[in-house]
């Protein structure tokens, strides 16, 4: 696919859900790394020489243009009425988003190299676009509408027949299935979606490509133990504090966190847990998940090892991964986990879960450790051994890093997009070769 590029190209990336925005709520309904995703991902395009618009829903008492920078901008078209829509069920309404959205691109004349979108909801609307259009269009899917059914139908068998109704995976799985095949090109995140969207979804391997997410290597990085020291004090941090942070999601295994820190902590008496979950505002399911994990706490006996923090304003997010001994990513399932990349690139080491596709680049015991959540004893005893070991701990700390800077930065990944659509040779970042083995010694 070579295209003929004049001027200063234009790129519309597509995310309809969620609070899209130059400054977005994170850890609100539907807002969380996908977002820091496709804004990251936007800027290093504009960096690159590029023009970028961010096409969302408009909902609540949004405006409709949100300047990110000089060149790039958050559009949002509304749809659907004025009230927040579930991801799972907003593709009801993309005709209308579309039919808007193509009426402003005519009345501003805009022109656009590709469009890449991102998630299947964003996929539908994307397609249409470029059908209408006339241009490429480059998905991204962040998550697998199969791969979630099954890890939900295994990790819940008694919730099974409430499925359907709660994540609507009959009209996500087809959409998929039409948009993966009707798209130019297919982006997997991680070797996990590439094998599934060949194998389980019948795409041809010259019609998906592999580009991870990033970080950004501005904001994250290491920082001396004395400055380390200093940001611990500022942050209230004591004893050695296992950190956790996220969206308040079932998914995210926070309640599977809790059971593996209470084997560490019967072996660990300076362990603490903190436990940075959920939005500024919390709608009622969340607030009822986190009173479940104050619950399980308490039945624990470990409340006086269990602190629940408010909210992470994004500019401390690098401060609080330094200032913890210790990353944990429990979730039960988990296509990437940028957070454990930011925190290994921090210097913080990091215990990945197994259900997910972060652990295949990693090398255990070198840059990071993993575990399956599901399995208690197996994630406290392996949550235990860097603060056992120090020349393990070090390791994690030094090689973690070097690995989040070697293959995760997002001026690589945003390279790699614009040479795939310009029909440029791609190096490939990350080759099976580059995924490492789990007991592979490499970096």
């Amino acid at each position: 696919m070579v295209l003929d590029v004049h001027e200063t190209p234009r790129i519309a990336l597509v995310s309809t859900h969620g609070y899209v925005a130059a400054h977005p709520p994170l850890g609100a309904a539907d807002t969380g790394g996908q977002v820091v995703y496709v804004l990251e991902l936007a800027k290093k395009l504009a960096q690159l020489g590029h023009k970028v618009d961010i096409y969302t829903r408009r909902f609540e008492d949004q405006p409709e243009i949100d300047v990110v920078d000089d060149d790039v901008r958050v559009i949002r078209i509304p749809c659907g009425g004025r009230d927040f829509i579930p991801k799972e069920y907003l593709h009801r309404h993309l005709n209308e988003w579309n039919e808007k959205a193509l009426r402003y691109i005519r009345r501003e004349g805009l022109s656009y190299l590709f469009i890449n979108s991102h998630y299947w909801d964003a996929g539908v609307a994307g397609q249409r676009l470029s059908e209408a259009l006339n241009i490429p269009h480059i998905h991204t899917p962040h998550s697998l509408g199969l791969w979630k059914k099954r890890q939900m139908e295994t990790d819940y068998p008694e919730r099974a027949d409430k499925f359907e109704l709660e994540f609507n995976f009959k009209e996500r799985i087809q959409h998929e299935l039409i948009v993966y095949r009707s798209c130019q090109l297919v982006i997997a995140t991680t070797p996990i979606q590439l094998d599934m969207l060949i194998e389980d979804y019948g795409l041809g391997r010259n019609r998906v490509h592999m580009i991870p997410p990033g970080y950004d290597d501005n904001r994250f990085y290491p920082v001396s133990e004395s400055s380390r020291q200093m940001i611990r004090n500022r942050l209230g941090f004591s004893g050695k504090t296992v950190l956790a942070l996220g969206r308040l999601a079932t998914n995210k295994g926070y309640d599977l966190l809790i059971d593996g820190f209470s084997v560490l902590a019967e072996r660990v008496p300076e362990a603490r847990l903190r436990l940075a979950l959920g939005g500024e505002n919390m709608d009622p399911q969340e607030t009822a998940i986190l009173q479940k994990l104050k619950d399980q706490v308490a039945a624990l006996g470990l409340s006086d090892r269990v602190e629940f923090s408010s909210f992470i304003p994004d500019e401390d997010l690098p401060d609080y991964y330094r200032a913890a001994d210790l990353f944990v990513l429990s979730s039960r399932y988990e296509p990437f986990g940028m957070t454990a990349v930011e925190a290994m690139a921090s210097g913080t080491p990091t215990v990945v879960t197994i259900h997910g596709g972060l652990f295949r680049a990693v090398s255990y015991g070198r840059h990071a450790l993993f575990a399956d959540p599901f399995d208690r004893e197996d994630l406290g005893i392996t949550m235990m051994k860097p603060f056992k070991h120090p020349r393990l701990y070090g390791r994690l700390s030094r090689m973690g890093a070097h690995k989040a800077r070697s293959l995760f930065t997002w001026t690589g990944i945003a390279q790699q997009l614009v040479a795939l659509v310009e029909g440029r040779p791609v190096a490939q970042a990350l080759d099976e070769a580059d995924w490492a083995e789990p007991w592979n010694d490499g970096d």
